[in-house]
């Protein structure tokens, strides 16, 4: 806990998450399970298939890679629990179907690199996925960064503030927006 100052600092004011939605930065979320042990984790769907969506590429030359991105390609629409174990079941089913091939690939081939890091990035976010059926959690975090990207524009049209007014405008302009809602 005292290796995550800012994170123990939230906790000591009283902060004490119940869930969280995130993108899945390691760094925050080794913090985040340090910090606050029971605290329930959804890894943004969204990110998850964009990154696995760039590492398999626009057009995998292998079919492996074809079936791995159509199947990150259903991810952001599942919306029950039916879908959510059939996204399991299916990803289950092409490792068992295409491990062997997998890893029979030369380990310096794009094409292995590829698949490797995507089947990587979907079986540690697994567990986290789908934590948003049963709790009021969003399954992305497109309304936060929403958030923030106005913030950020906002915020560049003001570019000539001393670093203490940046605080207080940053301050100023979430106590407004949270006001509003």
């Amino acid at each position: 806990k005292g290796s995550y100052p800012w994170f123990a600092s939230l906790k000591r004011r009283g902060l004490n998450p119940d869930a969280v939605a995130m993108d899945g930065e390691i760094s925050v979320l080794r913090a985040i399970r340090t910090v606050w042990p029971k605290t329930k984790v959804q890894r943004c769907l969204f990110h998850i298939q964009r990154e696995g969506m760039r590492w398999l590429r626009t057009h995998p030359k292998t079919q492996a890679g074809r079936e791995l991105r159509h199947l990150l390609s259903t991810l952001c629409h599942v919306k029950s629990f039916k879908e959510r174990k059939t996204f399991i079941q299916t990803f289950a089913q092409w490792i068992e179907q295409h491990n062997e091939f997998v890893q029979s690939l030369p380990k310096t081939e794009v094409a292995f690199k590829d698949l490797k890091r995507t089947i990587i990035l979907i079986k540690n976010a697994l567990p986290d996925m789908f934590r948003y059926f049963g709790h009021s959690l969003p399954a992305t975090t497109n309304v936060l960064e929403s958030f923030y990207s106005r913030l950020k524009a906002d915020y560049r049209r003001h570019r000539g503030l001393s670093q203490i007014n940046k605080i207080r405008y940053l301050k100023w302009y979430c106590y407004y927006k949270n006001s509003n809602t």
